[in-house]
């Protein structure tokens, strides 16, 4: 009896690691472009309530994310690893000037939404707990500069990406939402316009 629970004992840590960061990363391309809405709250401390914005999103593999903002007000974003382009009254995308370490950020929030795991432990150390219909990965900073930032990076999903949390190292937290989200293989002809094909 102690002989068969010492082997349940040693097969537990292999069944609890059959779903890991490789898996998830497989798991997440498997979807090349994913749509939905989205929810972003930004507690800060010095508010008494949170400042809460929603849109629409399109995050496309290899081309970056497009953050339809619908409320407080109306504003188109584009982000790619380049940088962040704003969509002005012409229909014309404007890149906005980065600022110090900003670039570093927006290629993280992109490896965080694409679940690009392998990218994500150059800078971060990675604890991934569930499995493949609901986990969670805990990212610590692992570099002096993000450690300034964040103390900690929250993600939960299942098939795709569906809650962000990011602890800031002042107190302040935001928590992103991704509702309704959908894989599709195909731009629609306008979000093809804004990726500039």
């Amino acid at each position: 009896m102690k002989r068969l629970l010492w082997l349940v004992l040693l097969l537990l840590p292999g069944v609890a690691s059959a779903f890991g960061l490789d898996e998830l990363q497989a798991q997440l391309r498997a979807t090349p472009i994913v749509r939905g809405h989205f929810v972003q709250q930004k507690f800060l401390r010095s508010l008494p309530q949170p400042l809460t914005s929603r849109g629409d999103f399109t995050l496309a593999q290899g081309q970056g994310l497009l953050w339809l903002l619908q409320s407080p007000f109306a504003q188109d974003l584009r982000i790619t690893p380049q940088g962040i382009a704003k969509r002005d009254e012409q229909g014309q995308w404007q890149m906005l000037p980065q600022q110090m370490g900003a670039s570093r950020e927006t290629r993280v929030f992109l490896a965080v939404l694409a679940g690009d795991t392998q990218g994500l432990q150059e800078n971060f150390d990675i604890v991934l707990s569930g499995d493949a219909s609901a986990w969670t990965m805990t990212m610590t900073p692992s570099s002096a500069l993000l450690r300034q930032i964040f103390d900690a990076i929250v993600i939960e999903g299942g098939k795709l990406v569906k809650r962000i949390e990011l602890r800031e190292t002042q107190g302040d937290r935001t928590v992103l939402q991704l509702k309704d989200s959908q894989a599709t293989k195909t731009l629609t002809p306008e979000e093809q316009q804004a990726y500039g094909h």
